[in-house]
């Protein structure tokens, strides 16, 4: 595979597709103002953590969603817009152009959160330590906080979970997107939703849907001992989280997808 191909085709993504960038910037921007609000209150080191924690969850929920649209159309609007005939005349194969739309929201999006997550949380912690100078305090307190565990630890949820952990969906996002006529959505999600309502109705077991609920979650189970609440079982350290046989499931489910959209662009004619 040609990697300045793949490299142009990546940009080219970007350039067709703004809200890539756009929407998480937004939401960052939101998220920014709201703060120098929030700093005119005497905010405490342990409250700033909190909502530094929170800046990180919401703009990973903004990338998600827009990973989820952005796969739905990646593949369907060339073929609606009929551009698939354009780009199809260019010397790009059809495995470099579906995996650049892959590395999108697997590289792209992750890289994308945690830098506005990065920039968004300095510029919350710049504000609040000039509101306590105003007001005689020290931030002394802000600055020590364990900054470099907490960016590091939002990295690896994002490479675990928002990029490897969720290629599988990632992956049939892009097969019904390559395969549907209209209504991609639909398509996406219908199926699945059947399969759980057929397993249910035959052998009365939810397997399926758990998993499948797991897998969407990004990891969160039912834990006996806390009376089955939902919580984030996941492991710390990245040998045992590559050794998990779900993630090597998931990752071949991912691959098989593509291989399937590929074909899919290759023969699939416009709408």
């Amino acid at each position: 595979m040609n990697s300045g191909a793949m490299v142009w085709s990546v940009r080219r993504e970007l350039w067709e597709n703004r809200s890539i960038y756009l929407a998480p910037l937004i939401v960052a921007a939101v998220i920014a103002l709201g703060s120098f609000a929030a700093v005119r209150h005497n905010l405490q080191p342990d409250k700033l953590a909190t909502h530094d924690e929170l800046v990180g969850g919401v703009l990973m929920g903004t990338t998600l969603l827009v990973a989820i649209f952005y796969c739905l159309d990646a593949l369907y609007g060339e073929r609606r817009d009929r551009s698939v005939l354009f780009w199809k005349s260019m010397p790009v194969s059809d495995w470099t152009a579906v995996l650049s739309k892959m590395a999108v929201p697997m590289v792209v999006l992750p890289v994308v959160t945690f830098v506005l997550a990065i920039v968004t949380q300095l510029i919350m912690l710049l504000a609040a330590s000039a509101c306590l100078s105003m007001k005689g305090q020290s931030a002394a307190a802000l600055w020590n906080l364990p900054w470099l565990q907490m960016s590091s630890g939002m990295l690896y949820h994002l490479i675990t979970v928002h990029s490897l952990y969720y290629a599988p969906i990632f992956g049939w996002l892009l097969l019904v997107s390559a395969w549907a006529k209209r209504l991609p959505f639909l398509w996406a999600f219908l199926p699945l939703a059947a399969i759980g309502v057929i397993e249910k109705i035959v052998f009365n077991t939810t397997h399926f849907a758990t998993m499948l609920g797991s897998r969407i979650s990004g990891g969160m189970e039912a834990d006996p001992a806390k009376g089955g609440a939902m919580m984030m079982l996941w492991p710390s350290h990245p040998l045992e989280f590559l050794t998990r046989p779900g993630l090597w499931i998931g990752l071949a489910i991912a691959a098989t997808c593509v291989a399937g959209a590929v074909r899919l662009r290759r023969y699939r004619d416009p709408i």
